[in-house]
């Protein structure tokens, strides 16, 4: 038997949810780890703005209709929304990566799934481990299926 805690709580930053939902690979199996209940994603308000506004760039080509299904239909259903009051400053290279952060604390998060630098220089933040999907795929035992 593998070592597959029964549900992980944890915070996806924005290029971490954009590789799952538009290309696939390692990352799209976060996807069916939060649609089968294994992991619980954590969201906020300014976390799922950021979602938003970030997968409107232009060089995803999506249109807002597309956004929003994406949102609607393969996060919203599976994710916990958590009430962020406070956003400590943490990250001074890059101060928009402390919402992940806050989201993460706030919400009691196992782990903070990124591709960030500056969040995996990091590695753990109070009891929060850093890792990239690859990681988090190790270390459920799923990085090769």
């Amino acid at each position: 038997m593998g070592k597959k805690p029964a549900r992980i709580r944890a915070v996806l930053d924005t290029n971490a949810l954009v590789s799952a939902l538009l290309f696939g690979g390692r990352p799209g199996l976060l996807i069916s780890l939060w649609e089968s209940g294994q992991v619980v994603p954590l969201l906020s308000r300014d976390v799922l703005l950021e979602y938003a506004r970030v997968l409107g760039y232009p060089k995803f080509a999506l249109k807002p209709e597309d956004i929003k299904g994406l949102i609607e239909e393969h996060v919203l259903p599976f994710a916990e929304m958590v009430l962020v009051d406070e956003t400590p400053a943490i990250v001074q290279e890059d101060p928009a990566d402390d919402k992940f952060l806050a989201l993460a604390l706030t919400g009691r998060a196992d782990f903070l799934i990124s591709g960030d630098r500056h969040l995996l220089a990091l590695k753990r933040y109070q009891g929060i481990d850093i890792l990239t999907p690859r990681q988090l795929l190790e270390r459920l035992e799923l990085a090769e299926e």
